[in-house]
């Protein structure tokens, strides 16, 4: 898989500025299961990269970026209901991380059942006030499998 090149046109991330790199990388490895996959920096800003560990087959990038001239600015890009969505494999996930977000000052929704697709959820807000939804029994990733199958390939 090393050196694999792309042969179609897929989605591959979503970037959000960030006032202070460190404490959004702090918040997103904390809080929930990404982890930082490469840094980069120039005269313009830094940032982060961020992706589910192993996720080698579709990739899919969380781009935090600090740009040096906004550095200590939040921007927030995503309230108070756009927002970014992970599901969790079990209810109790949503719970524990949850506590977490409330004991950190960060919970923008208490975990709720919603009528489908929506299923049990919460929200937290990372450091810049861009609101990140937690979700089980969503079936977002169950759905599109079932559309195209689990090889990833649309067929």
């Amino acid at each position: 898989m090393a050196g694999e090149r792309l042969t179609e046109a897929r989605w591959t991330h979503v970037a959000l500025p960030s006032a202070d790199l460190d404490a959004s990388v702090e918040f997103y490895t904390a809080m929930t299961p990404l982890v930082v996959v490469s840094t980069h920096s120039d005269e313009q800003g830094r940032n982060a990269w961020l992706s589910n560990p192993g996720q080698a087959e579709t990739p899919f990038v969380l781009v935090l970026v600090e740009f040096a001239k906004d550095k200590g600015r939040p921007s927030p890009q995503l309230t108070p209901f756009a927002h970014l969505g992970m599901e969790v494999p079990r209810r109790e996930d949503v719970d524990a991380i949850a506590a977490r977000a409330r004991a950190l000052g960060c919970l923008h929704w208490e975990p709720r059942l919603l009528p489908p697709p929506v299923g049990y959820v919460c929200a937290l807000t990372d450091p810049d006030g861009n609101v990140v939804e937690i979700s089980h029994d969503q079936k977002v990733f169950e759905e599109v499998r079932s559309l195209w199958g689990t090889g990833g390939d649309g067929g």
